[in-house]
């Protein structure tokens, strides 16, 4: 009896959290920006994942090449848009929701390329663990740095 009091307040509890949050979020996020955003990363997510099976069709498995690729091509696209849109033309604000936030968000991954490079190093592939390491990083520096040139370029 006991325990089934506890549940009960513990229930009451979340839901009464639930009602705040529900309550609190429409006024701390334009549901149109959410909007935007959701559309962008959907369209980021399955480019992801359709970029990282051509990749692991085509490409040599023993590096996470599709991961490396999204990540690399994803940092060119941030770097030219955000770059394109501040200082050479005027963009909506809900181009950078969909562009920036929305699709590079997802369709970039970080955390993938961090776990895959943690497996590779538990492995004991340490030379491809450190070539992974170094290409995300650099490779990504590279891209945004390019786009940053190619939208200035415009």
């Amino acid at each position: 009896m006991r325990q089934r009091a506890a549940q009960l307040r513990l229930n009451a509890g979340s839901s009464r959290f639930c009602e705040i949050a529900l309550g609190i979020l429409p006024m701390l996020v334009n549901l149109r920006d959410v909007f935007w955003i959701s559309l962008g990363a959907v369209a980021g997510a399955n480019m992801r994942y359709a970029v990282s099976r051509l990749a692991a069709q085509h490409i040599s498995s023993s590096l996470p090449y599709g991961t490396l690729l999204v990540n690399v091509t994803g940092s060119f696209v941030i770097g030219l848009f955000l770059i394109w849109t501040t200082e050479r033309v005027l963009a909506d604000a809900h181009w950078r929701f969909v562009v920036a936030i929305g699709f590079c968000g997802s369709y970039t991954t970080f955390s993938s390329y961090a776990f895959e490079t943690l497996q590779l190093f538990e492995q004991g592939h340490y030379s491809l663990a450190c070539t992974n390491f170094l290409a995300n990083n650099l490779a990504c520096l590279i891209a945004v740095l390019a786009g940053a040139i190619v939208a200035r370029a415009l």
